[in-house]
């Protein structure tokens, strides 16, 4: 009796589709992967107990509100100008002058004109008046053109709220 060997032969595997499986879930993920910002990472710097707390007032804004209204064929009629306790009302040809300079005499009450961040301006603004007014007036609370061809910067802080 002859004793045979069983010798088995081994199947060669192909991995090409095992590698392109791979590949596939790698592209899946890599491009469903969204990065968040961590959460609850504040640098929060608490003050000190024996600090003598600021009073509300130092910590609001100013708000200097200014009121445009429309007239004939939704120009400009009129700025009204709110400010704590000071109100003024400008017309004609010269009121976005008049505006800038409003603007300025406030901010020169806060000290420094230039360094006044404290001073926001809030405008409600007539449905009816053509946005080009509205542009005019951020550009007259914003900055003013010197002589001498320099910007000096007024306003930064600008927000909307509707009339009414």
């Amino acid at each position: 009796m002859r004793i045979r060997s069983h010798r088995r032969d081994v199947a060669p595997i192909d991995m090409t589709a095992m590698i392109d499986i791979v590949f596939q879930l790698m592209a899946f993920f890599v491009m469903t992967f969204k990065v968040t910002a961590m959460e609850a990472d504040f640098k929060v710097r608490m003050p000190l107990s024996s600090e003598a707390a600021t009073p509300i007032d130092e910590l609001l804004p100013r708000v200097i509100q200014v009121d445009l209204s429309a007239g004939a064929e939704r120009n400009i009629a009129a700025i009204d100008v709110l400010c704590d306790a000071n109100t003024a009302t400008f017309t004609g040809a010269t009121m976005f002058d008049q505006l800038t300079a409003f603007v300025q005499q406030e901010l020169s009450r806060e000290g420094d004109a230039a360094s006044a961040t404290g001073v926001e301006v809030e405008f409600v603004i007539d449905p009816a008046l053509r946005y080009y007014w509205t542009v005019q007036a951020m550009e007259a609370v914003s900055g003013k053109l010197q002589p001498d061809g320099s910007v000096q910067r007024l306003v930064e802080k600008i927000r909307f709220r509707e009339p009414g």
